[in-house]
């Protein structure tokens, strides 16, 4: 029945997706993490550029971003982020992308988290003579976190099913393996069936897991 997977690389199309999803949730996180600290912060011109870009950013299609990064970036400036290659290259803007992307809805995420964390414990880390960046990193910043991993689990799942726009800019990921699969491939409910199957696979985990791991770390109020 599942003759028609010998000759494709399916294992290897979700490492790539699995790849592409860990590298831009760490970046994500980091730069989203970024973001909310500013939006939260005393600095106006800070705040309005955070605010800008989660606004601006939320509202373009991810794939006007993803094409951007590869027509623009790498095609009109030459920007290459190390790549040796047409493929390395394209995996690379397209974790920039992502990232760039998905950063957006972190923000917003984790500040809905610091906005639940009591007023009174930043002003009396503040009495005690902490600066704004160690009440945010030492008090509320850890809360915050505790307090939204359900919500970022569910921004983790949707930057996995994400991923499939790195087709577009040629990206060897899941996507595009199915792609050539149902050119070739007289089998499209089977291969739909088989890459709906292994997206399950890795979503699906994620969210039990981190759905577990919210409510055994949510801060008692």
């Amino acid at each position: 029945m599942f003759d028609f997977l010998e000759g494709y690389d399916v294992l290897g199309a979700f490492w790539v997706t699995v790849q592409l999803t860990l590298l831009s949730a760490v970046g994500s996180l980091v730069w989203g993490t970024l973001l909310a600290a500013m939006r939260v912060g005393p600095v106006p011109l800070m705040r309005g550029f955070g605010a800008a870009y989660v606004n601006i950013v939320r509202n373009i299609p991810l794939t006007v971003i993803i094409l951007f990064t590869s027509l623009g970036l790498s095609q009109t400036l030459s920007v290459t982020l190390g790549g040796h290659n047409f493929d390395q290259t394209n995996f690379r803007l397209s974790v920039l992308g992502l990232i760039a992307y998905t950063a957006a809805f972190v923000c917003e995420a984790l500040r809905s988290g610091i906005n639940t964390v009591p007023v009174g414990q930043a002003e009396a880390a503040r009495a005690i003579g902490l600066s704004f960046t160690q009440v945010l990193t030492l008090v509320v910043l850890p809360q915050a976190f505790r307090s939204v991993v359900g919500p970022l689990a569910n921004v983790l799942i949707a930057l996995t099913k994400n991923t499939t726009v790195a087709a577009a800019i040629g990206v060897a990921e899941a996507a595009l393996l199915m792609k050539k699969m149902i050119e070739n491939e007289a089998q499209l409910l089977l291969i739909s069936a088989v890459f709906a199957f292994g997206f399950v696979c890795l979503t699906l985990p994620t969210g039990l897991l981190l759905g577990w791991v919210g409510k055994k770390v949510a801060v008692k109020r």
